[in-house]
């Protein structure tokens, strides 16, 4: 293993698996405490129709994608709110319809066909300098508004209508935090793939979750089990020669799995 950080491909998979573990560690806390893990869902399968968009139009799809993921959550924030449409119906809508133009635009884009697996499963030896410097951009950036405003986060995230009786900035934090989202989905994709990222927004902090109930103990836990999954998923791919986001969700599975099977134990011990 000691020979492979001599490329340059594989220190950035470890330093982007260790800003996506950060992102992925403070979103996903704020997701699964508010119940939003639906949406994170349907905000991470539009960003398909982002995508095909980017190939169509020969621009780097990773900004259309961001775009069009940005939007999407903040339309479901919308009609959420409007009440005219329930919110389960409209993030299904988003989630159709993003996969849909997804498809028919790669179908549409002229010359070869898009590698899409890197994408849709993720190939973390694909991370470059750029998506580096992106997903830097975005660890400070949540660290800071996490920083400033983590008692009114947490406020929000467990109590909205006690927040609102606070005079809280409800619906800017929620809006903000919604752009969050997107952005960390987006710029993961790289690491796990489309299919499989919301697993790398949920199992952190499901494992956290069995051991305490403190959101800030969850958020550093998960961006440490976040880190230590994504390292030795890509340890395992590179011996046995396998796809990388899977085996980083398959050691988050098995690691929920090992957590509970001793929580259970202690606790009937």
């Amino acid at each position: 293993m000691t020979e492979l950080f001599q490329y340059a491909f594989f220190r950035n998979a470890l330093l982007g698996s260790l800003l996506t573990a950060i992102a992925c560690g403070m979103v996903g806390t704020y997701v699964v405490a508010r119940r939003l893990v639906f949406i994170s869902g349907g905000i991470t399968h539009a960003s398909f129709g982002g995508l095909g968009l980017g190939f169509f139009l020969g621009v780097n799809p990773v900004v259309t994608a961001m775009l069009f993921s940005i939007l999407s959550a903040f339309g479901v924030e919308w009609v959420s709110r409007s009440r005219q449409v329930r919110e389960d119906s409209a993030i299904a809508g988003v989630w159709s319809l993003g996969m849909a133009i997804g498809v028919i635009f790669i179908f549409l884009t002229p010359g070869y066909a898009p590698n899409l697996s890197a994408y849709l499963f993720g190939n973390i030896l694909t991370i470059s300098s750029a998506d580096i410097y992106w997903m830097a951009a975005l660890a400070v950036l949540l660290s800071l508004f996490f920083g400033f405003l983590f008692r009114e986060i947490v406020c929000i995230a467990f109590d909205k209508e006690f927040a609102l009786t606070q005079r809280l900035p409800v619906r800017c934090i929620e809006y903000v935090m919604m752009m969050f989202t997107a952005a960390t989905i987006v710029l993961s994709i790289r690491l796990v793939g489309i299919m499989l990222l919301m697993s790398m927004l949920t199992l952190p902090q499901m494992i956290m979750n069995l051991f305490t109930s403190s959101f800030r103990k969850i958020v550093w836990g998960s961006i440490v089990i976040g880190f230590l999954a994504c390292t030795a998923g890509l340890a395992l791919s590179y011996f046995l020669d396998v796809p990388s986001g899977a085996f980083i969700i398959l050691v988050l599975v098995v690691a929920f799995l090992g957590a509970k099977a001793a929580r259970t134990f202690t606790t009937l011990k």
